[in-house]
């Protein structure tokens, strides 16, 4: 089967420690004809970080827009038929990493497929029950651009590509990256806060995924306009 060809995107707020080592990583993975960056409000050297490890800036949000947005923002500036999505403050990622996350979608097997983190084996297992939220993600462009705009809001796009994937009977998956980690929000902003910010986005997951679920039949229409229909 001949290969589809595959953008990155990479949405990044403040992320100058850790900005350039994914740019490159990814670059000189040779996967990706285009290696975007979205800085989404940075206030520091993210965004001069990112060009100088070779990748391709988009306008930049002035002001905090959020990662759903600085998503779809660097969607719209590739016109590849698929897009892997890669987080800004990876530690360990490996051209690998892109590789296993990119190959199922990429050879057609999959319509979306979603890197699981190494959290330990404990946690990892775990991870595989709950919702696919990583943002480590390739997707068939076609997907992404049937979403509502509405949803490309926090972590209400995850949820959408999942259901939306669900509900229209198109192949999707996960595969864990062993050795891939983040800096963990504790390390950023301090314990306490931390804690706050994850149960913040835990709830914010669970809030989308009711959403999504509300617009059932909203996603199934949009879904007939994929020009082929899965059994």
């Amino acid at each position: 089967m001949d290969k589809l060809t595959a953008a990155a995107v990479v949405p990044a707020y403040n992320e100058e420690k850790t900005i350039g080592e994914v740019v490159r990583t990814l670059i000189a993975s040779g996967l990706f004809e285009d290696v975007i960056v979205v800085s989404d409000g940075s206030t520091d050297g993210t965004a001069r970080e990112a060009h100088r490890a070779g990748a391709t800036l988009v306008p930049q949000f002035p002001v905090k827009h959020g990662k759903g947005a600085a998503m779809g923002h660097g969607v719209a500036h590739t016109d590849a038929p698929v897009v892997c999505f890669f987080d800004a403050d990876l530690k360990g990622l490996t051209a690998e990493h892109a590789r296993q996350v990119l190959e199922p979608v990429i050879t057609g097997r999959r319509y979306m497929n979603v890197g699981l983190r190494d959290r330990g084996p404990f946690w990892t297992r775990v991870a595989m029950f709950l919702p696919l939220v990583g943002g480590e993600r390739a997707i068939r462009r076609e997907i992404f651009d049937l979403i509502p705009d509405k949803y490309l809001e926090g972590f209400k796009v995850e949820s959408a590509l999942n259901y939306f994937c669900r509900i229209n009977r198109l192949p999707y998956g996960f595969t864990v990256l062993p050795g891939l980690t983040i800096v963990r929000k504790m390390q950023k902003v301090g314990i306490w806060r931390g804690f706050r910010q994850y149960v913040r986005m835990w709830k914010q997951v669970f809030w989308a995924m009711l959403q999504v679920r509300l617009a059932r039949r909203e996603f199934a229409e949009h879904g007939t306009h994929m020009g082929h229909h899965h059994g």
